[in-house]
């Protein structure tokens, strides 16, 4: 795929960024249920209109992304050689050339895009129990878990960029990982069907603890700020402490939302901007669904089963039958995984909800394990 397209998209996330910090967030406040739900409606309305990008490019094979597309979704698993349309124009040399219109195409790899987000977006919910968890053990304000969110999101986009570069890699050369990566998944939905409830232990993290070992934690918290000195000392304040534990956090959980993507698409660019959106939006929809996390407790069944139903098509996609209704395929991917987030919305709606446990230890002999 041709570097612009590459250096386009990181530019936007990145100008986005610059403006949500340096100019909508500059001063730290509390973020209320109506101003996270409007910036989670901006978040998914931006990541719909880069669907339409996304239609755009492939369907008019912009900057020759098609070949890169069948190259990462068809590759012959005996030889290595990757299968090229052969109704469409060869690679093209230039760093920007539109090839010959297919809407075909772009609608394939708009509805796997918007399968993937959706599918990340799901995975995500499960993220927010656990940053609640964190930002409670900590005992950092609400006023500034929005700055630790940001830097902390910032950190996992070029964390999670690196393991889908990494997949990708792993998947072209070598087509049996994707059974590898299917194993995952059902291992994964296996343990979220038989555990109670979500859990970390920040003491016993090895990040914090060696972080613990460099320098020494303050005696609180010093506004937003990360460091600061006490007595002439450098140190760590709490703020710095949960930002790791969330670095860290993220990273067990790519290790299952990367592959599920890769379960609906193995295009390397699709997996990394659709990830990339809802990592976007996590940190509105976080302040707009931490305090009602509870009451979705459905919610964990619709992960489970779009996790067990990702997996089985992990196993069954190199199936001639399968390959020939792509199509179909893909469309069935994303009414699934639709319908099973729509179910676990109504079945929580409509049952009384569970009690809520403390979602903190602080201060007491009652450590929080992961």
């Amino acid at each position: 795929m041709e570097l612009y397209l590459w250096l386009g998209f990181l530019g936007i996330v990145f100008i986005m960024l610059a403006l949500d910090l340096g100019v909508f967030n500059r001063k730290a406040h509390v973020m209320g249920i109506r101003e996270s739900l409007g910036w989670t409606a901006v978040w998914i309305v931006m990541a719909l209109l880069f669907n339409v990008a996304v239609f755009y490019i492939y369907a008019y094979d912009i900057g020759g992304i098609d070949e890169h597309y069948h190259h990462a979704n068809e590759q012959a698993p005996t030889t290595g050689a990757s299968v090229v349309n052969d109704q469409t124009p060869a690679a093209n040399n230039s760093s920007f050339q539109i090839g010959e219109y297919d809407p075909q195409r772009g609608k394939t790899a708009a509805i796997e895009y918007l399968t993937g987000y959706l599918v990340e977006k799901s995975l995500s919910l499960d993220n927010i129990f656990v940053i609640s968890l964190i930002f409670s053990y900590f005992a950092i304000p609400q006023i500034y878990q929005h700055r630790v969110l940001f830097w902390g999101i910032l950190g996992a986009l070029i964390l999670r960029g690196l393991m889908i570069f990494l997949g990708a890699e792993l998947l072209i050369n070598f087509s049996w990982m994707i059974y590898f990566f299917a194993g995952m998944l059902f291992v994964t939905a296996v343990k979220m069907l038989l555990s109670s409830n979500e859990q970390v232990n920040p003491d016993k993290n090895p990040i914090v603890m060696m972080a613990r070992k460099i320098l020494p934690v303050s005696s609180g918290i010093n506004g937003e700020h990360f460091f600061c000195r006490e007595n002439g000392v450098l140190m760590m304040t709490p703020l710095f402490l949960a930002l790791l534990v969330i670095e860290t956090s993220d990273v067990i959980f790519a290790v299952d939302s990367i592959p599920a993507i890769f379960g609906i698409t193995r295009d390397p660019f699709l997996v990394f901007t659709s990830n990339i959106f809802a990592l976007l939006g996590l940190r509105s929809l976080y302040f707009a669904l931490a305090a009602m996390m509870s009451r979705f407790h459905c919610l964990k069944y619709s992960l489970i089963v779009i996790l067990l139903f990702v997996s089985f098509k992990m196993c069954v996609g190199e199936l001639t039958f399968v390959k020939a209704n792509k199509e179909i395929v893909t469309w069935l991917s994303l009414g699934v995984i639709v319908l099973a987030m729509a179910f676990g919305i109504i079945a929580s709606l409509l049952a009384a909800p569970k009690e809520p446990k403390p979602a903190t230890a602080e201060g007491s002999g009652d450590d929080i394990e992961k």
